[in-house]
């Protein structure tokens, strides 16, 4: 199997679902449902947890188009050297003008952006708007690469609306404010490469206890997005040395904005007070300032 940018061995195994053998679809759940950790797993184990033999999970992986799990594991590990800047460092440099760079920087960024509106669907962007309206309680969590984005989208919705929280700044106390969460709560879920384990768990509780997550996410087909309500896919090109966050960013100012206007009332009673309280605490050195947190 030739891994490309387009075509990664999640969207590769869907591709071939419909055409797989019952031993072989079962083969095919589990290493999407492990697909973040499957360097862990012996041919054995993924054999086990698909309640199949060796020799079907061995054919298994030659249908995908390796020779054997050996193969298998090494695209893993090749896979995984590549989403790390140390290794995309070796092809960088140019000898264009800083200009010509930044030109070309931007263009990759407009063209991720125009890839961002055709990937989405109308029923996902209204299913996520609705969510984050609605919510009794709104959760964000994101982490290493995902950070900044969720600690903005906290920021935005914040000023919109209450009981607004971002796990990453819990302090340890996760399972406190996760507790007693369900069908009418929430959890906007940030997952970007490379991945942090914290995130994976969060979410499976979530889904455990009925809370719909919100999935921003790179991969539309991963083991985290199989357990979202809505998946918003935000591309990026992964031939720069460092991952541009410029369609998440935007899109979350969107959901932001289309929240406000689908509660309006509230939403302006709220910025109102936040204003006020601004005013009162002189804690901004230019005043109040409509549109920053």
């Amino acid at each position: 199997m030739q891994d490309t940018d387009s075509d990664s061995l999640e969207a590769h195994i869907r591709k071939l679902y419909g055409d797989l053998s019952a031993a072989d679809r079962k083969m095919a759940d589990v290493v999407l449902r492990h697909s973040r950790d499957l360097l862990g797993y012996s041919a054995t184990e993924l054999a086990d947890l698909a309640g199949v033999s060796k020799a079907s999970a061995a054919r298994f992986f030659r249908r995908l188009g390796f020779l054997d799990f050996h193969a298998f594991r090494a695209h893993l590990r090749s896979r995984g050297a590549r989403q790390s800047p140390l290794q995309r460092m070796r092809a960088a440099g140019s000898k264009r003008t800083p200009l010509e760079q930044l030109a070309e920087h931007i263009g990759h960024d407009v063209a991720d952006l125009s890839d961002l509106v055709e990937g989405l669907a109308d029923a996902d962007l209204d299913k996520a708007v609705n969510l984050l309206a609605n919510a009794r309680r709104v959760h964000v969590a994101g982490y290493r690469n995902g950070y900044a984005t969720a600690f903005y989208a906290a920021a935005l919705l914040s000023q919109i609306r209450p009981d607004v929280h971002l796990l990453n700044e819990a302090a340890g106390r996760q399972a406190e404010l996760l507790a007693g969460c369900g069908s009418k709560d929430v959890l906007l879920a940030v997952d970007f490469r490379r991945r942090a384990r914290l995130l994976r768990p969060i979410v499976e509780v979530a889904a455990r206890t009925g809370m719909p997550v919100l999935a921003l996410t790179d991969v539309r087909l991963s083991a985290l997005a199989a357990q979202a309500e809505a998946v918003l896919p935000c591309p990026h090109r992964e031939t720069a040395l460092f991952d541009s966050y410029v369609t998440a960013v935007s899109l979350v100012n969107y959901l932001a904005t289309a929240v406000t206007a689908r509660i309006r009332a509230p939403a302006r009673a709220r910025m109102t007070q936040i204003e006020n309280l601004h005013d009162a605490l002189g804690d901004l050195e230019d005043g109040p300032s409509a549109g920053h947190p």
